[in-house]
């Protein structure tokens, strides 16, 4: 059976091969429910339910894709509080992703009398409850994650001075509680979680009067099992999400690290022939912010054309 495929030379599809697509690929319940916010707030203002415009504070998901079809239907992506400041007052309505926001986000906007649909995903509310409360009972707060991850700057936005952003572990080395103060560790739903349990040993030995809150979101913790599973066991390996998706960067780091042959990818417009035309197996996985039909045209092309 032979494949033209984007205008390249044909490729022979080896006989029984396999494909498996990880059953937890795609989209997370956070990131499904606020999309469907969205979409549910321009049914609103086209029923005259709701008033316009619509506006997301940052893009929704991190996935071009969805992103461009939101703002196709009228929604405005805000990028910085500057954006929001400049917002008339009174008009429209501000959605906050599943990413969440500082708490001094929330201000802006009712300062300015804008309303506010709240799509921040239930276990980052957690986290700003945990870390909210734990700064007002005068603790020191650690946050392992990616310091310029916009949840993870929402998070610290609802502690205090004596709240830190840890990555790796030099800077877990290096970090010593403030004198006198108890120490709260919590993380980003995304962060991986082998690196967050070495990051937490590293407090542990040193004594500290600590509390380990485990707050990676369980999906993500199936994600990156299975994507790690399944990479071990293929011939190439394909990793599909946005490419400023965290959670996306990290499954590619989990299965590079199990299979040599593994591809990062937006979407099958990315994926070259030539990575998988030879290979007897080959997995798929994709991050929290991956449409399901994107998914779906990967695994047929890999299974019929490529």
């Amino acid at each position: 059976m032979n494949a033209q495929v984007k205008g390249a030379a044909s490729f022979e599809i080896p006989e029984g091969r396999t494909v498996t697509v990880a059953k937890t690929a795609g989209f997370c319940f956070g990131v499904e429910r606020a999309v469907n916010q969205v979409y549910e707030q321009i049914k609103a203002v086209k029923e005259g339910k709701a008033e316009g415009p619509i506006y997301t504070y940052g893009p929704i998901i991190h996935n071009e894709e969805v992103v461009r079809d939101l703002e196709e239907k009228g929604v405005t992506v805000l990028d910085t509080e500057e954006d929001l400041k400049a917002l008339p007052e009174g008009k429209g309505t501000v959605i906050i992703r599943s990413h969440g926001v500082s708490r001094h986000i929330y201000d802006i906007l009712k300062e300015r009398g804008i309303r506010i649909a709240d799509a921040t995903c239930p276990f980052v509310k957690k986290i700003h409850r945990i870390v909210d409360e734990h700064a007002a009972a005068g603790d020191a707060v650690v946050i392992i994650g990616s310091p310029f991850h916009p949840e993870v700057e929402g998070i610290r936005g609802w502690g205090n001075t004596y709240t830190t952003v840890i990555e790796n572990e030099a800077e877990a080395q290096n970090y010593v509680v403030p004198e006198g103060k108890k120490l709260c560790v919590v993380s980003q739903t995304t962060f991986n979680y082998n690196k967050f349990q070495d990051l937490v040993e590293k407090f542990l030995k040193k004594g500290y009067d600590i509390s380990v809150l485990n707050t990676i979101c369980n999906a993500t913790q199936e994600r990156q099992s299975e994507a790690r599973r399944i990479a071990s066991e293929v011939d190439a390996m394909i990793v599909i999400g946005g490419k400023s998706s965290s959670n996306t960067q990290k499954l590619y780091e989990i299965c590079r690290r199990e299979c040599e042959n593994t591809y990062y990818i937006q979407t099958v417009d990315d994926l070259e022939p030539e990575s998988v035309s030879s290979v007897r197996s080959v997995g798929i996985t994709a991050g929290a912010s991956t449409p399901k039909n994107i998914i779906k045209e990967v695994h047929t092309n890999v299974r019929i054309k490529f």
